[in-house]
């Protein structure tokens, strides 16, 4: 459950380390996000010299969250953290070329197929 003011951990190559989130798409009485929804946040460390910097207003994806997550089996799905992968806007395709972490296999069927290919374990 990532809802405005979130600070959250970014988990890709694209240089930034966390970000703050500071609105969920899907309509203006949108309160959270869970997996697989897109969130737009304002980059508050990041790396130097690589493509994303301070301060830079990003959209990106949520690929964990703490909040246990009901999958249609009756299964639930948890993580330490809550993470994001930094997509572009039009396109929904991860600006990095790296993903740190696991990520639910939930996302491949929210259409984010080439998040799940880059990552190194799908739970």
């Amino acid at each position: 459950m990532i809802q405005p003011q979130t600070i959250v951990k970014i988990t890709d190559n694209s240089g930034a380390k966390i970000g703050r989130v500071f609105k969920v798409l899907g309509g203006s009485k949108k309160r959270y996000a869970e997996l697989g929804e897109l969130v737009i946040l304002s980059v508050q460390t990041a790396e130097p010299r690589k493509q994303v910097k301070k301060k830079d207003v990003v959209c990106g994806v949520v690929v964990r969250q703490r909040k246990p997550f009901r999958r249609k089996d009756g299964s639930y799905v948890s993580f330490d953290d809550n993470a994001v992968v930094i997509v572009d806007k039009v396109k929904k395709e991860p600006k990095a070329n790296r993903v740190f972490g696991p990520i639910p296999r939930e996302l491949a069927e929210a259409g984010f197929q080439k998040i799940v290919s880059l990552a190194p374990e799908v739970v």
